[in-house]
């Protein structure tokens, strides 16, 4: 079997500012050590359900966080952007069984989370595809499901495991923390890890197809952002519709043009 694990940081627990999710800034290094130690949890549950190809996908920032030096031997390690519409889950192709999601979080607009954000925190107040609000996890599980891959497991705080069960009833979570209001309420790392292991063992093992969600037949995509100049700028997109000061539309049948809008506009 082969899987992709895409890691992001805002979701690992314990984090609750944004001062920790910058590499610049002194608190980064205790974050991206978790960040590294649940990749490497995930890693270990996997493999020991008999997967034999992994690539994990640093999907965070500058996507250079995660050592490979400290990930399990063999696993492979996808640093950097190509700047490719797939960007959390690049690499990704229908020869994959499955897709984790580490560390992720919930979406923008929404409280579950300090650091809550869907791509963009600095230009997107908001997005909805289909009339519902739009997280990174559900953005690029769709984006696997158009290949084929069902997205099994995904960790992060509270609201996006509850977002993640609404989506997809059978997909594993592993709840690392809680938003409240300014703060998170954490699990002990040590449990979240032995969690990790385990449930992406047990994900593996199941019945990858009941993790593969139905692909709408049309999508229409909102983007409400902070300032009304961003939608002013973003509206001469090919096909963008401006449909208020700061809102933005867009509509496709292959979810692709959706991902290819999220690339160039949010």
């Amino acid at each position: 079997m082969k899987v992709l694990i895409s890691v992001d940081i805002e979701g690992v627990t314990g984090m609750a500012s944004w001062d920790e999710a910058t590499r610049s800034h002194p608190d980064y290094g205790l974050f991206r050590d978790r960040m590294q130690l649940e990749a490497k949890a995930l890693c270990e549950g996997v493999l020991a359900a008999g997967v034999k190809d992994v690539l994990v996908r640093d999907a965070h920032a500058s996507a250079r966080n995660l050592n490979g030096e400290e990930l399990p031997r063999g696993v492979r390690l996808l640093s950097g952007w190509a700047r490719h519409p797939f960007s959390m889950v690049q690499g990704l192709d229908a020869s994959f069984d499955a897709v984790l999601y580490g560390g992720y979080h919930a979406r923008a607009g929404s409280e579950g989370n300090p650091l809550s954000h869907t791509m963009s925190s600095a230009k997107v107040a908001e997005v909805l595809l289909n009339g519902e609000p739009l997280s990174e996890f559900r953005l690029h599980a769709l984006a696997a499901a158009t290949m084929g891959v069902p997205s099994v497991l995904v960790s992060g705080d509270r609201a996006i495991c509850e977002e993640a069960k609404a989506f997809l009833p059978g997909i594993r979570t592993v709840p690392t923390k809680e938003g409240l209001g300014a703060s998170v309420l954490s699990r002990h790392p040590l449990e979240v890890r032995e969690e990790l292991r385990t449930e992406a063992e047990t994900a593996m093992r199941g019945d990858l197809g009941a993790y593969l969600p139905t692909l709408p037949d049309f999508f229409e995509m909102e983007v409400i952002y902070h300032k009304h100049q961003d939608a002013q700028n973003n509206s001469f997109y090919p096909g963008a519709e401006r449909l208020g000061a700061r809102r933005l539309g867009f509509s496709a049948k292959d979810y692709f043009e959706i991902l290819r809008f999220v690339h160039f506009c949010v």
